[in-house]
């Protein structure tokens, strides 16, 4: 975090290729013809973009744009040169397009946190959702009863919910003028609770997709811990959230 923000920009975009790897591995087990290197390089591509763009002059200088653009021909391409046509040729395609969106676009936002706004904002959203995650974890342990999305993440319960969006107002209405200036504790705990909330659904959503795929982590990558998307999910839903809130805000 305290390193030169260009350094944030490059972590990020290594993070990012290997989430988007995982991803197409991961729709690859369910017959999705979805060309891994493509969709890591994508992904990556993506969010580096996304921090460029804040610079660009005109609208078909934006990085971004260029991008886009070139992932839609590149993923064609790819497609087309996978082989004959199958009905998992579409399901391939549309698991290749939908990584850099889903990896890359928020990874380049939290990069451009960082680079735009500087490491109290940074850090912010790092501890509004580990608080978070602390608190669904110990409520879930002392009061979980109701099951908050059984077929999907069976060890979460509705009080663990409750108990990290409680822990997460509190951190962010302490620590959010601190961190950020342009926040008052009203709007440090409600920005706080609306990540938290993300946060809790982007955890499901990564769920169901290693369900639906059948593994029970996204890779073997960090031993003990899965891989790089079980360590992630929560802030690619949280992040665009936190990156819109300060452009209201701040």
């Amino acid at each position: 975090m305290y390193l030169p923000a260009g350094a944030t920009v490059g972590l990020t975009a290594i993070i990012a290729g290997l989430a988007g790897v995982e991803f197409a591995a991961m729709a690859g087990r369910l017959g999705a013809r979805a060309p891994t290197l493509f969709a890591g390089a994508a992904s990556a591509a993506m969010a580096v973009a996304f921090v460029l763009n804040e610079h660009a002059a005109t609208a078909w200088s934006h990085p971004l744009v260029l991008v886009l653009l070139a992932g839609v021909v590149a993923t064609a391409a790819t497609s087309l040169a996978s082989g004959p046509p199958k009905s998992t040729t579409f399901l391939g395609a549309a698991a290749a397009g939908f990584a850099p969106l889903y990896v890359g676009v928020p990874l380049g936002a939290l990069a451009s946190i960082r680079v735009e706004r500087g490491i109290g904002a940074f850090v912010l959203l790092f501890v509004v959702l580990t608080v978070s995650d602390s608190g669904q974890y110990y409520s879930g342990r002392l009061f979980g009863k109701r099951k908050l999305a059984p077929t999907v993440s069976p060890a979460k319960t509705v009080e663990g919910a409750i108990g990290g969006l409680l822990a997460a107002i509190a951190a962010g209405a302490i620590l959010g003028p601190r961190l950020v200036p342009a926040l008052t504790p009203v709007l440090g705990g409600a920005a706080a609770l609306l990540l938290s909330a993300a946060g809790i659904v982007g955890d499901l959503f990564e769920s169901l997709l290693k369900r639906s795929a059948g593994v029970k982590d996204s890779s073997a990558l960090i031993p003990g811990h899965g891989g790089v998307l079980d360590r992630i999910d929560s802030y690619l839903l949280a992040t665009p959230v936190y990156f819109i809130l300060l452009r209201l805000v701040a």
